[in-house]
């Protein structure tokens, strides 16, 4: 006979953003109360590599944390989330 291949259907990445809520932080040696968020990923790891998935979700904070360079990536309009 044949082997049978599994060939479940492959789902695109999905993300999740949690409540803001304001934590306890360190900046520059002290703790501080910050509006904090965390963000997840969960995608095929069939399909898609961890670190081209962490890339994209640290270029997702970055531009969260900073949204004029979302709006202004350089001057270049095509360059915001797809740049990787």
């Amino acid at each position: 006979g044949e082997p049978v291949v599994d060939q479940q259907p492959t789902s695109r990445p999905a993300g999740h953003c949690h409540n803001i809520v304001e934590r306890p932080v360190a900046v520059d040696g002290q703790v501080v109360i910050r509006p904090m968020m965390y963000l997840a990923l969960s995608y095929d790891h069939r399909i898609v590599d961890g670190k081209d998935s962490v890339s994209f979700l640290k270029k997702i904070v970055e531009l969260l944390e900073n949204p004029y360079k979302l709006m202004h990536p350089g001057g270049e309009p095509d360059k915001g989330l797809l740049d990787l």
